[in-house]
């Protein structure tokens, strides 16, 4: 579902999928994970729901440079065997192999000793960005943290490391040119994606009537952290259980009902919207390419809406996105013209729809004055430096009405009930 068609349409049924990180990229993901489907059915009225809730990958290969458009995720399978650390003094210089044990800060072991290596995955980042913040950053850019595989390898063999995890290791060779087996793995936190999606009802059918939303497009199961095991859960759960049911039922009090035609007149307005939008963007013929601006908006959603938020800085980027986004709607050139494939003109739609979530991030993330999951605010944290929760003043669902592209959108608020779980302070000690 490309979303161009209006989703007001009488009695349309309309399924907005997600594969794996398809409703958001700024960082990690190829092009081709984008949020154009699901924003195409918010921007037609459909409310989305939780956009502040980011996930970020704990183990990516760090950037090489500013320039890097795209950075690998490892698999968190690594975690279970390498052991995390960085130097204990500050801009460290010596290689790992020279570093003495008594000199090597495993921050995660020694600040959560029931879990170590294994906390979820906002814990791990946030440590890494600290670590790093406070100078103790490992490579050439020094920003990164060691992944070191030594401890598992005495005491498995490197033959049982490399049935485990020998394709990832020869994935790592290859682009850093640094044997694992033999040095630690360089690791960092990216953005991966939001949580939020489409706000949808039990039978995952959106407000808007017809239009069903289903695996990663929706909110529904994520909550404030996800994992990938609840990512596969949901697909296969709505798509097997779910789906099959609803939109059933749906269409039963349909049944006998004339198909809608396509030369309906809103299939003739979104044929035109899309003409339109199309070739306003090659009119403009701007000084800059999409991926000029696609970094530039990637750097203001790293820096303001990134692993540790905070009020001042979710501010200054609700202001600094508008103003970049004028400017790249005033001064971008896409190359080539609307007849056949033009990946350039495909790519500056795209990061048109990333300049919008990405905005209504920030505003989500401001409004929410809690930390919890993938939404840490420095404000709201407790003296050891975890999550703090407000559960009095924000144990809700919040879905955003779209209003316009330059109108403040409506904040909508559900009531989240637990009877059957009693809400207490993670706690990984």
């Amino acid at each position: 579902v490309t979303g161009e068609i209006e989703s007001h349409s009488a009695h349309a049924v309309v399924l907005a999928t997600g594969g794996y990180g398809n409703v958001y990229y700024l960082s990690t993901n190829a092009m081709n994970c984008n949020v154009t489907a699901a924003w195409r059915a918010h921007k037609k009225g459909a409310l989305f729901a939780n956009p502040c809730y980011t996930q970020i990958h704990p183990t990516c290969i760090p950037a090489s440079d500013e320039f890097q458009s795209k950075l690998t995720l490892m698999s968190e399978s690594l975690r279970n065997d390498g052991r995390i650390w960085v130097p204990r003094k500050k801009d460290e210089d010596r290689l790992a192999k020279d570093i003495p044990e008594e000199e090597r800060y495993y921050y995660l072991e020694e600040k959560y000793p029931a879990f170590g290596n294994l906390v979820p995955r906002d814990v791990a980042s946030r440590n890494a960005l600290t670590v790093v913040n406070e100078g103790h950053g490992v490579g050439p850019l020094k920003n990164g943290v060691f992944l070191d595989f030594a401890t598992a390898i005495e005491r498995d063999g490197a033959d049982s490391i490399k049935e485990k995890y020998g394709n990832l290791f020869e994935m790592y060779e290859r682009i850093t040119g640094e044997n694992p087996y033999e040095r630690p793995m360089r690791i960092y936190p990216a953005t991966h994606y939001t949580m939020g999606g489409l706000w949808v009802d039990y039978e995952l059918q959106s407000n808007v009537p017809g239009l069903f939303v289903t695996g990663e497009a929706n909110f529904s199961d994520h909550g404030a952290n996800r994992l990938g095991a609840s990512a596969l859960m949901q697909g296969l759960a709505d798509g097997y259980f779910v789906l099959p049911n609803t939109i059933s039922n749906y269409l039963s009090d349909l049944l006998g009902s004339p198909a809608l035609s396509t030369d309906h007149q809103v299939f003739t307005d979104a044929k035109a919207d899309v003409a339109n939008r199309t070739q306003k963007w090659l009119d403009v013929g701007g000084t800059k390419s999409p991926d000029y601006f696609h970094r530039e908006l990637g750097k203001l959603v790293t820096e303001g809406i990134g692993m540790s938020r905070t009020k001042e800085g979710l501010e200054a980027t609700v202001k600094a996105i508008p103003k970049l986004r004028k400017e790249f709607e005033t001064d971008v050139r896409v190359l080539g013209n609307a007849e056949g494939l033009n990946s350039s003109l495909e790519k500056v739609g795209r990061i048109a729809d990333f300049f919008e979530l990405g905005e209504l991030m920030a505003r989500d993330a401001l409004a929410r004055e809690e930390s919890c999951g993938g939404h840490f605010r420095q404000e709201n944290q407790t003296p050891e430096g975890e999550a703090l929760r407000d559960d009095v003043n924000f144990k809700h669902v919040a879905a955003w009405e779209y209003t316009g592209v330059d109108n403040d959108p409506i904040r909508h608020v559900e009531e989240l009930n637990f009877e059957n779980v009693k809400l207490s302070q993670r706690s990984y000690k």
